[in-house]
């Protein structure tokens, strides 16, 4: 077997999940490189099977319904024991991209709930996944629109949902933010049941058609008596939404680019690259599976300039060098594992703001260096770890 396809592939394996070990490496390359992308890419058709629940809820009841600040670490373990590492690298990318935060959402079950959302919808078609994101309570209390009414629309759903999570800066208005926030009044959660004395209750999504101004809105040059839905229709179709999620995919999966803050000033490092990423994305009805497809079949991303293009995120790190060295054993305490990341800079289920954390060389500076050092050096050197047992025998 040549040494580029097992080169081909351990990249594949950083970029589609978090790593792998050699032996899962050069029994993937032998399977074939675009064989490998297909099973990737639909685990399910392939009789991958998901994260088993049942032993979640029995070994790690905290974690299957979290009610403190253990959500972070249901998502950890997921990543580390998944059988379809693609399915929760993504899940990472959407939650990097609609940063939603415990820091104001004090409800750890609602962040989970939210992850599994991305879990499901993350591979399928854009437009269905901004909607269900549109009826996400956690998202729905995260930027306040439970508390958009008719006669008082609250910006901040529409104005996040235009700069952050499909257009980017320059590619709409301010009155487009408030036409876009008066579709979404009405969209609101559904009066809650008290934690005490009756434990935790998840919420629900409530649209109230008495609330929702129903006069008409000019949005993007359209005009209307348009709902929330009206509003996504008419996003996905724009040219800048597809710009921007190309450049995004491409920023996560194939090379780091500048913070999204950035774009609008700096163009793309390979602009012909997003640009068939767009392509892709529109021609196939804003499906998230095939562009990803195309990405990793692409020759941008299987050119070695991309290999090592990219500063991994602390999760990365720390659920990658686990899986490597075969450090996890069942049942055993999660948090310090989730707490890793975040001493790296990456808290999990609690981002710094609505933007997410600013990645690439930023995760970089001189404590989170030293720190991610010393975590891989610590388990790299544990000559007891069965991964580090199989690398010392095949040496």
């Amino acid at each position: 077997m040549g040494n580029t396809n097992v080169s081909l592939m351990a990249h594949l394996m950083r970029r589609a999940g978090f790593g792998a070990s050699y032996d899962e490496i050069e029994a993937r390359a032998a399977k074939g490189f675009e064989a490998t992308v297909e099973e990737l890419l639909d685990p399910e058709a392939h009789g991958v099977p998901p994260i088993d629940e049942q032993i979640l809820a029995r070994f790690y009841p905290d974690l299957a319904f979290p009610l403190n600040y253990s959500g972070g670490s249901n998502f950890i373990y997921r990543m580390i024991t998944t059988q379809r590492p693609l399915e929760e690298k993504l899940t990472l990318f959407w939650h990097m991209i609609f940063a939603t935060a415990r820091s104001k959402v004090d409800t750890p079950a609602e962040l989970v709930r939210q992850l599994a959302m991305f879990r499901k919808r993350g591979m399928g078609n854009y437009h269905e996944l901004l909607l269900e994101l549109a009826k996400d309570p956690a998202m729905l209390f995260w930027l306040d629109n439970n508390l958009s009414h008719k006669d008082a629309p609250n910006e901040n759903w529409g104005r996040e949902l235009l700069e952050l999570f499909s257009m980017g800066q320059g590619n709409y208005t301010e009155k487009d933010v408030f036409e876009c926030s008066r579709a979404f009044t009405g969209w609101t959660i559904k009066p809650k049941i008290p934690i005490l004395p009756y434990n935790g209750h998840l919420w629900e999504f409530e649209y109230k058609e008495e609330d929702h101004d129903d006069s008409e809105k000019v949005f993007l040059g359209h005009t209307g008596k348009f709902n929330g839905e009206d509003i996504i229709d008419i996003i996905v179709q724009q040219p800048a939404t597809a710009q921007f999620i190309a450049r995004h995919l491409y920023n996560f999966f194939v090379a780091d680019e500048v913070g999204v803050p950035s774009w609008n000033d700096v163009p793309p490092k390979a602009p012909e690259a997003v640009k068939a990423i767009a392509d892709t994305f529109v021609s196939s009805g804003y499906d998230i599976r095939s562009t990803l497809r195309m990405i990793f079949n692409s020759d941008f991303f299987k050119n070695e300039a991309a290999w090592f293009a990219k500063v991994k995120c602390p999760a990365e790190v720390v659920v990658g060098t686990i899986r490597l060295v075969g450090d996890f054993h069942q049942p055993q305490p999660m948090m310090p594992i989730c707490m890793e990341a975040e001493y790296q800079g990456q808290a999990l289920l609690n981002p710094p703001s609505v933007e997410g954390w600013h990645a690439g060389h930023e995760w970089i500076d001189s404590g989170a260096l030293l720190r991610r050092v010393n975590f891989v050096a610590d388990k790299l050197g544990n000559t007891s770890m069965p991964g580090i047992k199989s690398i010392i025998d095949r040496l």
